[in-house]
C-alpha cells in the first residue's frame, strides 16, 4: 500500500510476501509500511533509533493503530478474561486412558504403600543367613501368592518384582552366584544385609502426597497414578471449542480454481487446539453468511468460539456486526503484532468467549498463539509457559512499530529465521520449532529474542494431538 493509502486508513488485507534473508525485499500486509517507506522514515530520523530500541512511533494519522492492544498486553488480557470462568469449572472424573494432558483438580495421594510388600529388585536367589545355601526346589515368581519362609542356610530362586519370602536376608543376583557339584549355592562376591530388596513403602506410604493439584498429567503421571492404585483421576475438564470457518471462497477438496482457494484453517486448527488442551466440539463451514454466523454464535455451547476471517471491515466481514448484535463485550480489538493484527477477543456471555482469527493462515496462527492459547491455558488450569530467549543467527527485519512473530528453527543455541513468513504462507511454520517474538525495529544478528515453542516441537507429535 502507498503512504497515502496508509494515511487515509485503508484496511484491505492483501497477502504479503515475506522473507528474512539478508538483502531480500520484505513486504508487510496492507497496513504495513513497505520497504521504501521504512527507509524514508529511517533517513528522516524517524527510523530505528541509534540507542538500539529500534521502535518507530506510529504516524499520527493511524487511529486504528492507537486502538490496537500491544502484543504482551493482549496475551495478558486473554488469560485474565478466562480466570473467572476457570474458577467456576467443576472437576471431572476421567479414566487413566482419557487423562493424558489434563490437569489434576486435586492432589494425587498414594492409596497404598509403594511397593506394597517387600520385593526383589533383581533376578536371582532369595537367601537366608550366610552361605553356602541349600536351594529349595520351587521358585518364586512375580504375582505369585505369599511364599513360605526361608530357613537359615536356605535359598530359593526368585524373579524381579516377586514377593520376598519371610526371613530373607538378601537377594543374590543370578550373575553373582554359582552352584557346586552337590547343588549348594555359593556367592562369587561379597553381600550385604538387605541387598537388592525393595522394602515395603520405599517410594511412599499410603496417604503420602505424590503430586500437587494443578500438575499436568503426563505419561509418567499416568504410570505413577496406576501404581498408586488409581483407576480414575479428578481433573480440570478440557475447554470446549467450536471452530467457525468463514469465507465463500474456500474449497474443502480439489485444487484451487476460478478464484477459489483451499481452506487451510479447517484442517489445521482442530489438532492445534487439541494440542493446546481443548476438546473440539465441531468445525462448521459457514461461508460469508451473516445469519448463519449469528445462529452459530447464539446457539453454541462451547467455552470458546474460534472464528476464521471476517475480522476486518470489508463488505462481507461480519464478525464485528454480529458481536454488536448479540451484545458481546470486545476485550481486544486488534493487536500490535504482525502478522495477524486484525485479531479480536470478545466476551459473548459469562463463561463464553470468541477469538476472531484473521483469514490468512500464518496470521491466524499468530492470533491463535496470542489470544486463544493464554485463554485455553487458563481455562484448563495449565501453568504459564517458562519464558526463554535465544540469539537469532541472522538479522530479522522488524515492523516499524509492531511486534513480529517469525517462524524459526532451533540449531544448537541459535534460532534461525525461516523464509516464507508472510501472513498467507504456511511453508515456514510447517518446518518451524518456534516463533521468534521480534520487537519493533527488528533484531540484529546475535540479539536474544523471546521464543514461543510450538506444541509438537516440545511434547512430541503423539502427546500433542491425542
Amino acid at each position: 500500500m502507498t503512504a497515502r493509502g496508509i494515511r487515509e486508513g485503508q484496511n484491505t488485507e492483501a497477502p504479503e510476501a515475506g522473507d528474512s534473508g539478508a538483502g531480500e525485499a520484505e513486504y508487510f500486509d496492507a497496513e504495513d509500511l513497505d520497504v521504501e517507506e521504512v527507509l524514508a522514515l529511517a533517513n528522516d530520523g524517524r527510523g530505528p533509533t541509534r540507542d538500539g530500541s529500534g521502535a518507530v512511533p506510529a504516524p499520527s494519522g493511524h487511529g486504528h493503530r492507537h486502538r490496537a492492544t500491544p502484543w504482551p498486553e493482549a496475551r495478558t488480557a486473554a488469560a485474565r478474561a478466562a480466570r473467572a470462568g476457570a474458577a467456576r469449572r467443576a472437576p471431572v472424573s476421567v479414566t487413566l486412558a482419557d487423562a493424558l494432558g489434563l490437569v489434576l483438580a486435586a492432589p494425587l495421594t498414594a492409596l497404598t504403600d509403594l511397593p506394597s510388600f517387600d520385593t526383589s529388585a533383581m533376578d536371582g536367589w532369595a537367601v537366608a543367613g550366610p552361605g553356602p545355601w541349600r536351594i529349595r526346589d520351587e521358585g518364586v515368581l512375580a504375582g505369585s501368592a505369599a511364599p513360605a519362609p526361608l530357613a537359615d542356610g536356605e535359598a530359593v530362586r526368585i524373579a524381579t518384582g516377586a514377593r520376598i519370602p519371610p526371613d530373607t536376608t538378601a537377594v543374590l543376583r543370578s550373575e553373582h552366584g554359582r552352584t557346586d557339584e552337590t547343588g549348594r549355592l555359593h556367592p562369587t562376591r561379597g553381600m550385604s544385609h538387605g541387598q537388592d530388596i525393595r522394602p515395603r513403602g520405599q517410594e511412599c506410604r499410603s496417604g503420602d502426597q505424590l503430586l500437587p493439584a494443578a500438575a499436568v498429567v503426563t505419561p509418567a503421571v499416568l504410570g505413577l497414578a496406576s501404581a498408586a492404585g488409581y483407576d480414575t483421576l479428578a481433573a480440570v475438564p478440557r475447554p470446549r471449542v467450536e471452530v467457525l470457518v468463514l469465507g465463500d471462497e474456500l474449497l474443502t477438496e480439489g485444487r484451487p480454481h476460478d478464484g477459489l482457494i483451499r481452506d487451510a484453517l479447517g484442517p489445521m486448527l482442530p489438532p492445534w487446539l487439541r494440542a493446546l488442551g481443548a476438546e473440539v466440539l465441531a468445525v462448521r463451514a459457514l461461508g460469508d453468511d451473516a445469519d448463519a454466523l449469528h445462529r452459530a454464535v447464539t446457539t453454541s455451547t462451547a467455552d470458546l468460539i474460534v472464528s476464521t476471517g471476517g475480522t476486518a471491515s470489508g463488505p462481507v466481514d461480519h464478525v464485528h456486526p454480529i458481536l454488536r448484535r448479540v451484545g458481546a463485550e470486545l476485550l481486544v480489538d486488534g493487536v500490535k503484532v504482525r502478522p495477524g493484527h486484525p485479531m479480536l477477543l470478545a466476551r459473548i456471555k459469562d463463561g463464553q468467549h470468541l477469538v476472531g482469527l484473521p483469514g490468512n493462515p500464518l496470521a491466524a496462527v499468530s492470533a491463535l498463539l496470542t489470544l486463544a492459547e493464554p485463554l485455553l491455558r487458563t481455562l484448563a488450569g495449565r501453568p504459564a509457559r517458562v519464558r526463554y530467549a535465544l540469539p537469532v543467527r541472522e538479522a530479522v527485519h522488524g515492523h516499524p512499530y509492531d511486534t513480529r512473530l517469525v517462524p524459526v528453527v532451533l540449531r544448537g543455541d541459535r534460532a534461525v529465521p525461516l523464509h516464507y513468513n508472510g501472513p498467507a504462507m504456511l511453508r515456514g511454520i510447517a518446518v518451524a520449532d518456534a516463533l521468534a517474538v521480534v520487537p519493533p525495529g527488528g533484531a540484529g544478528a546475535g540479539q536474544e529474542t523471546e521464543l514461543l515453542d510450538l506444541p509438537w516441537a516440545t511434547a512430541g507429535m503423539a502427546a500433542c494431538f491425542t
